[in-house]
């Protein structure tokens, strides 16, 4: 017959462990249950945090493209540092080949004792010029010996500054691929928040982020106030042919725009060429107050992450952020100014 033995019951400690861990897994679950309707973040926390990630990426797209704009000089330096060291080179081995002649030419002439040429002579003053000759032969052997020294000098320096700017452009290059990703996860951080609210919610932000826009575009009157410059003028109506457009990061132009990418575009259709980027726009002209300000002017927000056209009534014409078009808005609702600048 089969033995039936009683189930072991499990220890009065063991069940008081389990009860307890059961009953703290349920108090977390209730817990997080309760929290997470709290813990989402409102449509207006959204915003904000998307602002503050497009301020982000726009200054970390100013730093890429500064670090493009570098590139592209560096490129055209080295070119030039090459092409100056090639040409160096050709010009240095003919340097040599006529060192070479003059030394080959200076030992066939100087093989016989110059005294006891003159002493064979039969014609003494034509050995005193040949001699002549070979004393000048050897001052050009001098001077040729000179400038192959002083082309190689040059030469070595020329490699030497290129390789360096070489270096440079490693650096850059690797500092640009950097910054590029940083914007494109400040940009991908700010959709996923966006993703969180409702289709209702993003359109009630888009909504209410463009009403400044059109407000200040309905009162503006330029004609009021008179421009900064011919050239401020002009660089502000052609960013006026621009509005509509979108905003790209890194974008400048025709087809799309990030805030100095339109500054710039705009000043060089006006006939003046100003630098790429926000932090380097600052040193285009003279910085003025806000009282200063006139159309045509450059303003300066953020800490120097944004920048624009001043289009006169406290409006500033400009390509805001991702998602936005060029457009003309009250500076009031930019951000923090900083100044502006005179071109």
């Amino acid at each position: 017959m089969a033995s039936h033995r009683r189930p072991k019951q499990p220890s009065r400690t063991r069940v008081t462990v389990l009860t307890t861990a059961a009953a703290a897994a349920v108090a977390l679950s209730s817990q997080a249950a309760n929290a997470a309707p709290s813990e989402k973040p409102s449509k207006d926390e959204v915003k904000a945090k998307v602002d503050a990630l497009y301020e982000e990426s726009a200054l970390a797209t100013d730093r890429a493209n500064g670090a493009e704009e570098k590139q592209e000089k560096l490129e055209k330096e080295i070119d030039t540092l090459q092409d100056q060291v090639a040409r160096g080179q050709d010009d240095l081995n003919s340097m040599r080949d006529g060192l070479g002649l003059m030394a080959s030419s200076q030992y066939r002439t100087g093989a016989v004792d110059p005294s006891v040429q003159l002493f064979l002579s039969s014609d003494p003053d034509d050995y005193l010029d040949k001699a002549s000759a070979i004393d000048q032969l050897s001052a050009q052997q001098v001077e040729a010996l000179k400038k192959v020294q002083d082309k190689q000098r040059v030469l070595a320096q020329q490699r030497q500054e290129a390789a360096g700017k070489l270096k440079e452009l490693s650096d850059t290059r690797k500092t640009l691929g950097q910054k590029k990703k940083e914007v494109q996860e400040k940009l991908a951080k700010a959709r996923q928040l966006l993703n969180t609210l409702t289709a209702a919610e993003q359109a009630a932000i888009k909504t209410a982020d463009t009403r400044a826009s059109r407000d200040a575009g309905d009162r503006v009157e330029l004609g009021n106030e008179a421009p900064a410059s011919e050239r401020g003028a002009a660089a502000l109506a052609a960013a006026k042919t621009q509005m509509g457009k979108p905003y790209v990061s890194g974008g400048s132009g025709p087809n799309s725009y990030d805030c100095s990418g339109l500054t710039q575009w705009a000043y060089n259709q006006a006939g003046q060429s100003i630098s790429r980027t926000t932090y380097t726009q600052q040193n285009d002209g003279v910085k003025i107050g806000r009282s200063q300000l006139k159309p045509g002017d450059l303003v300066f927000f953020n800490s120097l992450a944004h920048v624009g056209l001043y289009a006169g009534n406290g409006v500033v014409l400009h390509a805001p952020k991702p998602g936005a078009v060029v457009r003309l808005e009250s500076m009031s609702t930019i951000g923090s100014f900083q100044f502006g600048v005179r071109v």
